[in-house]
């Protein structure tokens, strides 16, 4: 039997290994904690506070269960952190030979056979995809996982990557002449091996829904789950227990139709001319929205004029490519693989394009040139809580953010797990003396047009005390555009705005100057690590509602109301504090770290719901006077 404590305490193997480590009584109670859910097989709800170190406080015990566990978590960053960085460091303390395995999904491995086929087609829309292509080609020969975040001089959205990764729907599986070769493959049958794997929430839920990865489940042989980042859970379910097609789909339909009649129907061309009425009735069908970017309700949209006409010209296109393909189809597995894929999406598009069943909300999106229609279900937790009851194991799940005060209850009943066993631990910062909180005085209302002008005046002498050294978080891209504009030239530490470049390289330029100013919407508001005095003050525009206009939180209010039930309170404000705690945690991230948080939002005095607000943030010193926020940053 292993002593958890002493392994996480002052004189364990971790201090031994980590320069100034620390023993946290919160990440010893919590790592025991599940040890117990692991032996017990119990569901089992964790909130651990930033600063205790859960990664090591749920490996540890992992590693020394002698199970098969698979830990998810929020994104492909933090997966290959868990991975790369903190499963080799327990490994080595614990000293126990643990099998551990990477995955990912497909498009995340470089597919030997689209590469071949890009060479040999010489098809490019630029010269930047020729010299990507050579620099894959390179890299192929080095890899030995083929998974993409290796190759880090090319970014990560490069048009060239869906050329030479696969899809579930353009895989041709045990037919490709590649497939012994399969970097996907082998890294299928090291995670069927593995003591120990790590995946992503995305992964997960595409391998729950059976989202024909095609290499068959993965779930069956775990006797344990770890969720961390769980608080993500709800909405990332949502996204993969509804049906989606977007006008991207379509047109890689029609393309690899083209390339394959190509190939291997010797040019018939009726196939080419069906594909390529495919893609100008998508085209259409993408005009057919309207011009701006948006999402809404599909009943905002279905009685545009022209609208539903636009959706059967796709429908009637679809119909004639299927006719084409099919005698084709036996001439080559590429074409046998393009009539499966027709068939599947003419039966989603026929789904996502009729009217919606009760239990379903039915909305769409519409980006530059493409387009989602999309059916998500109203409420997840009867298809999750069928998972876990499927697999009665251990399920863990974790986040520095699942509880509203100390009640769990909204987390619980999104994901149907109402039995589970539920604790909180604070974090161990000293955040009285570590932190302040400044709630400026007289702003004006929210929703005023003259709201993030006051924002911004409030803030520059906060920016001005604390010396750049900050992050202002908004709650919407136009908020922050406007804010940008109306700090440009106005302080002498240097902007750094969202959009300007990839998020990773935003975030290395701020920590490098150490007196920068980064202005960011929702992908800065979690998983964001700066320690030290690089990021010294955390500025928020307003308390993080969601926008009352998306289709989807319209639909869940609505159905809401009609079972009699209150919306804000059980819905609207838990997800907002949660939220709230997500951008909270960037400020203080080391036991050395000090730091001012700007709440700017005046509903935290003004409505009762305020208290709940901050009720629900670490107990830190609260003014409403800039002189104290000028002082505490004097005396650093």
């Amino acid at each position: 039997m292993h002593d958890i404590h002493t392994i996480l305490s002052a004189d364990g193997p971790f201090a031994e290994l980590i320069p100034g480590y620390a023993p946290r009584v919160q990440q010893q109670e919590l790592a025991e904690a599940v040890s117990s859910a692991l032996e017990k097989q119990e569901v089992f709800i964790a909130e651990a506070g930033t600063g205790t170190g859960k990664t090591f406080a749920y490996l540890v015990p992992a590693l020394l269960s002698g199970q098969k566990v698979i830990i998810s978590t929020g994104t492909k960053n933090l997966q290959d952190q868990l991975f790369h960085k903190d499963l080799p460091l327990v490994r080595q303390a614990l000293a126990v030979p643990v099998d551990v395995a990477l995955l990912k999904g497909r498009a995340n491995y470089l597919c030997l056979h689209r590469m071949e086929l890009a060479l040999s087609e010489g098809r490019f829309r630029s010269r930047s995809e020729v010299s990507d292509l050579q620099l894959v080609r390179e890299w192929s020969g080095r890899t030995r996982s083929g998974d993409i975040a290796e190759l880090t001089e090319l970014a990560e959205d490069a048009p060239l990557w869906p050329q030479v990764t696969s899809t579930g729907d353009n895989c041709l599986g045990s037919e490709c002449p590649r497939y012994d070769d399969c970097h996907l493959m082998h890294a299928r049958r090291r995670a069927q091996e593995a003591d120990v794997l790590v995946v992503n929430h995305h992964l997960l839920f595409a391998d729950m829904a059976l989202k024909g990865e095609g290499f068959g489940e993965l779930l069956p042989g775990a006797n344990a789950f770890i969720l961390d980042e769980a608080h993500q859970l709800p909405e990332t379910a949502s996204n993969f227990f509804g049906t989606t097609i977007s006008g991207n789909q379509l047109l890689e339909l029609a393309h690899d139709c083209i390339a394959e009649d190509l190939r291997e129907a010797g040019e018939s061309g009726r196939l080419r001319s069906a594909a390529e009425h495919l893609e100008k009735t998508v085209k259409d069908l993408r005009l057919a929205f309207g011009i701006e970017q948006r999402r809404g309700a599909w009943r905002e949209i279905a009685q545009r004029p022209g609208f539903r006409a636009a959706l059967d010209d796709v429908d009637t296109a679809l119909k004639e490519l299927h006719a084409q393909l099919k005698p084709l189809a036996a001439r080559g597995k590429g074409l046998e693989s393009c009539l499966r894929r027709c068939e599947e999406t003419l039966l989603r598009y026929a789904q996502v394009s009729s009217d919606a069943a009760g239990d379903q909300i039915h909305w769409y999106e519409t980006h530059t040139r493409s387009f989602s229609l999309n059916l998500t279900p109203m409420d997840v937790a009867a298809l999750f809580q069928a998972q876990v009851s499927a697999r009665p194991c251990a399920w863990i799940f974790t986040s520095a953010t699942l509880a509203v005060g100390d009640s769990f209850e909204h987390f619980t009943h999104r994901l149907g797990l109402q039995e589970a066993k539920t604790h909180r631990w604070d974090s161990p910062f000293d955040f009285a003396r570590q932190a302040l909180l400044y709630v400026p005085p007289e702003l004006p209302d929210p929703n005023s047009p003259a709201y993030t002008a006051a924002v911004v005046e409030q803030a520059l002498p906060v920016l001005e005390a604390s010396r750049g050294r900050a992050f202002l978080l908004f709650t919407s891209h136009r908020a922050l555009q406007e804010a940008a504009a109306l700090l440009e030239g106005r302080l002498e530490y240097p902007l750094l705005i969202q959009g300007q470049m990839p998020r990773s390289r935003l975030l290395e330029q701020f920590r490098a100057m150490g007196n920068a100013i980064l202005l960011g919407t929702g992908s800065f508001w979690e998983g964001v690590d700066v320690r030290g005095e690089a990021l010294s003050c955390v500025i928020i525009d307003k308390l993080p509602f969601a926008s009352p206009g998306d289709p989807v939180l319209q639909a869940r209010i609505e159905a809401m109301r009609e079972q009699g039930g209150n919306p804000f309170m059980e819905y609207q404000l838990p997800q907002a504090v949660i939220t709230l705690k997500q951008g909270v945690g960037r400020l203080i991230r080391d036991v050395n770290d000090r730091g001012v948080l700007m709440l700017c939002d005046p509903r935290l005095g003004s409505k009762s719901y305020g208290r709940i607000f901050i009720d629900s943030l670490p107990p830190m010193t609260k003014t409403r006077k800039l002189d104290v926020v000028q002082r505490f940053f004097a005396q650093e």
